[in-house]
């Protein structure tokens, strides 16, 4: 089954809290999301006052640039010892192939996704972009992304199975949303209703590798608790 991986996107902190929480109850078992606006906003500080409180960090900048600058600033990232990042599959097979040359160099370096498109892409709204179906051109980026040797690939929980029976790639999902069905008892929940498209139920994304979950943890009345839930899903031990 999956692992967690928490989408810190609240407030400084709120997310410190969060997460101290977490160590408090000795929540360990997780990856820590830091995104975009988490990063520019809190910095590398943040990453540390993580990390000491003893946590993994999946930092998710996804970076998308010519292939040098992609890969300096790789290597700068790993100077922060994070243990998983993000960059864009459609950067290109020339800059994934040098990141992937890259990572084989380096000890113990991070697990790098590519990521295909965006979860809160519908369909229509990729051929607009991109000009061709969604569901194709998925599999066309995750052909490229195992050839250049990239671990794997960010993807929605709908197309984690079919990337998976093709390719020897990681999957990793965001817009995870726990639904009732998930849990063996009654349990309340967070209203699920967001920005995301092509979102599942953690039962249903049982094939990807990492699963993302955000507000559903961080805005649920109890974060403990449900985190523990889920975490108990995840470890097959039913709730």
């Amino acid at each position: 089954m999956p692992k967690l991986c928490i989408a810190l996107d609240l407030p400084r902190d709120e997310n410190l809290a969060l997460c101290e929480n977490l160590a408090k109850n000795n929540i360990y078992n997780i990856y820590l999301k830091i995104g975009l606006r988490s990063f520019i906003r809190d910095g590398v500080d943040f990453i540390k006052d993580l990390e000491n409180l003893g946590f993994k960090i999946f930092l998710d900048l996804k970076l998308y640039d010519i292939p040098n600058t992609m890969l300096d600033s790789i290597r700068e990232i790993m100077k922060l010892n994070v243990s998983m990042l993000t960059i864009h599959a459609s950067s290109g097979r020339v800059a994934m192939r040098e990141i992937g040359k890259l990572i084989k160099q380096c000890e113990n370096p991070p697990l790098i996704f590519a990521v295909s498109a965006l979860t809160s892409f519908t369909n229509d709204d990729f051929v607009e972009i991109y000009n061709t179906p969604l569901d194709k051109a998925i599999l066309n980026l995750a052909k490229i992304v195992n050839e250049c040797g990239i671990d794997g690939i960010v993807c929605s929980p709908l197309e984690s199975k079919s990337i998976k029976d093709k390719f020897d790639l990681l999957t990793l999902t965001p817009g995870i949303r726990p639904i009732k069905s998930d849990f063996n008892t009654a349990i309340d929940l967070y209203d699920n209703s967001d920005d995301q498209n092509r979102t599942s139920s953690i039962k249903m994304a049982e094939s990807s590798d990492f699963i993302v979950i955000g507000r559903p943890i961080y805005k649920h009345k109890n974060p403990i608790f449900i985190t523990k839930q889920i975490l108990s899903i995840l470890d097959n031990k039913g709730c």
